[in-house]
């Protein structure tokens, strides 16, 4: 799988793609490029931004500009799914990552600032996906937040095959893999890892970590 991001900070995400283990954890399948919208910007020195009409705070990343980056990556509109990371998104949660991983190409659309030319969002991209509902000051967060679940479903990713089924159990699960995890001692100052998880049953646990995770949900 291959994903674009197209930012202004690409070394931002050198923590993702260097450091161990995450960079281990992304595995061999997922293909990173990394494109500055400064790059193939078509004004001059390099601005990407500009205030917003009517007035307002902050400065807004130009459709001009992410038209460009894109023209230039592509050729033109690409034919993949392109995520325009903001707060007015579809939130993420697993059964989207699920789907995404489902692709062979992605490009997810960062910004500065604050945010994108509402006409990137309606026209440049293809779908709008939101960490959160709240303010950050770009969208690189958002995007190595993407990158990480979506990497880790990908094969390989995770170097065990034991995680990789359990982690499969995500899409059924409702709130993700949201239930206790425990480790040996199997007793500790009287506090005891419950008995279906040293049962070796891997139905019974598989069973006991839907029910933990329905019951967070809830609560």
């Amino acid at each position: 799988m291959r994903i674009d991001v197209f930012t202004l900070v690409p070394h931002a995400f050198a923590w993702l793609t260097e450091q161990r283990p995450l960079a281990a954890v992304l595995g061999t399948e997922l293909e990173l490029r990394l494109l500055n919208y400064r790059n193939t910007t078509p004004l001059k020195s390099g601005q990407v931004d500009d205030d917003p009409y009517g007035g307002g705070a902050g400065m807004v990343l130009r459709v001009d500009v992410v038209a460009a980056a894109l023209d230039a990556a592509y050729g033109g509109a690409p034919d993949h799914r392109v995520v325009a990371l903001t707060p007015q998104g579809r939130s993420l949660d697993q059964q989207l990552v699920e789907e995404l991983v489902g692709e062979q190409e992605l490009t997810l659309l960062s910004a500065r600032f604050e945010g994108f030319d509402e006409r990137v969002v309606e026209h440049l991209a293809t779908d709008a996906v939101s960490i959160g509902p709240y303010v950050l000051s770009g969208g690189e967060l958002p995007a190595m937040v993407l990158l990480d679940a979506i990497g880790r479903r990908l094969p390989g990713a995770l170097g065990s095959d034991e995680s990789g089924i359990e982690e499969s159990f995500s899409a059924e699960l409702e709130g993700g893999l949201e239930y206790p995890h425990y480790t040996r001692p199997a007793e500790f100052r009287g506090w005891e890892v419950p008995d279906v998880l040293l049962s070796g049953d891997h139905a019974r646990i598989a069973e006991w970590r839907r029910e933990q995770s329905r019951a967070r949900t809830v609560s």
